[in-house]
């Protein structure tokens, strides 16, 4: 088939190699425009058009999937379907239905669970113990469309959101052409989603991954680990945020009574209380500074009795 694949970040990357690498044509990429991002404010190409323009593809970067230009070009293509990973922008019904087989999604959650921008930190956070990607024909809803398959994923007791996305995105590729075959040769017969066990995914914010102590361990363990890369755990002390990188619950700990947020530094581990039971740190960000061990860390600070994170 004809393909024009979309999407944008780099758990997309994988499926356009994969793409690529099929017997299917990938005749050209849609992707978000470049935009400013990190601390310079530089202008950022997304990791799609970098490697389309490695591949000699035709990227394609609308403001807007409903942009004239845009549409007349798709049409001009006229692409069999559009695999999307990731892509960012909502699709428009006028260029929904361009393609013959539609606009595929491969969605990293087993759907109807976990619809939404964010399924992999909400699964982690969760504590969910499976989740897996699911390809699916993209409709007017928010990921509500037929789904055309599957696969499976179990989550690790100490995956990051960053080292599941990364299993989903390598797992997902092969899915995603297995599911262009599929569609390909007829095989292939999208079902409709369960109307049960619907839960939604929206994108985590700063302001949600400010730690909350006066959670049990368990659940603060979660957020840090769901939070990880993006968009990073923190706390703050002594009025400065703190990013924070995976905690380690510690059912053993034989050492004073902490307080939610209470800290207690030792030679070679930091702990913090929760709303049940104590963490351990394993490193931390101080603002402007260096990822660096909590440790070491507590050393330079010189945490005082009974200071704590604020988890207001």
């Amino acid at each position: 088939m004809r393909l024009v694949f979309a999407g944008t970040p780099a758990p997309a990357v994988p499926s356009l190699d994969a793409l690529v690498a099929s017997p299917h044509e990938v005749v050209a990429v849609v992707t978000r425009p470049d935009a400013r991002a990190g601390r310079g404010r530089g202008v950022v190409t997304s990791p799609v058009r970098q490697r389309a323009e490695e591949l000699g593809i035709e990227v394609l970067t609308p403001d807007r999937p409903r942009d004239p230009d845009f549409l007349d070009r798709l049409r001009e293509i006229a692409p069999d379907a559009c695999p999307v990973v990731a892509y960012g922008a909502l699709i428009p019904p006028v260029a929904l239905d361009i393609p013959r087989h539609g606009w595929v999604n491969l969605h990293f959650s087993l759907l109807p669970a976990w619809r939404g921008a964010a399924p992999v930190q909400h699964a982690v956070m969760a504590g969910d113990e499976v989740t897996g990607a699911t390809t699916f024909r993209i409709e007017a809803g928010l990921d509500t469309g037929p789904v055309f398959g599957l696969m499976t994923e179990r989550i690790r007791p100490r995956d990051t959101s960053g080292d599941l996305l990364h299993r989903l995105a390598e797992g997902g590729a092969a899915l995603l052409v297995a599911t262009m075959d599929g569609l390909a040769d007829g095989s292939l017969t999208p079902v409709p989603q369960a109307t049960d066990g619907v839960s939604l995914a929206p994108k985590i914010e700063v302001a949600d991954a400010q730690v909350r102590w006066d959670r049990p361990a368990v659940a603060v363990d979660r957020q840090v680990r769901g939070c990880t890369p993006a968009p990073g755990a923190w706390s703050t002390f002594r009025e400065t945020r703190v990013k924070l990188l995976p905690v380690f619950p510690e059912p053993a700990y034989a050492g004073p009574s902490l307080a939610p947020g209470e800290l207690v530094a030792g030679k070679r581990a930091v702990h913090v209380g929760t709303g049940g039971g104590v963490v351990r740190l394993s490193a931390v960000q101080p603002h402007g500074k260096k990822e660096m061990a909590a440790a070491d860390w507590a050393r330079g600070v010189r945490i005082d009795v009974g200071e704590r994170f604020s988890h207001e």
